[in-house]
């Protein structure tokens, strides 16, 4: 899973502010487009989930996997793919934010593989759709 891909916005608001609707995974599908159903199964000493449940439709195909995450602070947060589903094999994301005069720069990088073969190019395409779609939907949910 050497390709990622990444996308970034601005959003005006500060790092912590941010990061607390990114860690709130089970209001994922009030903002994010695609995201139907998000569990935590296990949440870490600060609160934030530890490993996850995600039931998606990615546009052409629909998938539920688990995710294991790493959260660093505000700054940065990592998931990683432990239990694959039918059409995902492997992921791994990440939110990084860094504030700079009342506003917060957001940078999401997405690498998925699936079951079916798939051009790179396409897959690329595909990850950028979401990351955009992500993206989006987080700066309308916090500045809205």
């Amino acid at each position: 899973m050497a390709d990622r891909t990444s996308s970034s916005i601005t959003v005006k608001a500060g790092k912590a502010e941010i990061m607390a609707v990114i860690a709130d995974l089970e209001a994922y599908p009030g903002w994010a487009s695609g995201i139907r159903e998000f569990t935590v199964q296990e949440t870490g000493v600060d609160g934030r989930a530890a490993r996850a449940r995600l039931t998606f439709d990615g546009g052409p195909f629909s998938d539920t996997v688990g995710l294991a995450y790493t959260w660093e602070g505000d700054d940065r947060v990592t998931w990683e793919l432990v239990e694959p589903g039918t059409v995902v094999t492997g992921l791994h994301g990440t939110y990084a934010l860094a504030e700079e005069g009342g506003a917060t720069e957001v940078t999401y990088e997405l690498a998925v593989d699936v079951r079916i073969p798939m051009i790179g190019m396409v897959k690329r395409k595909g990850e950028k759709r979401i990351i955009d779609s992500a993206l989006k939907g987080l700066k309308r949910h916090v500045e809205g």
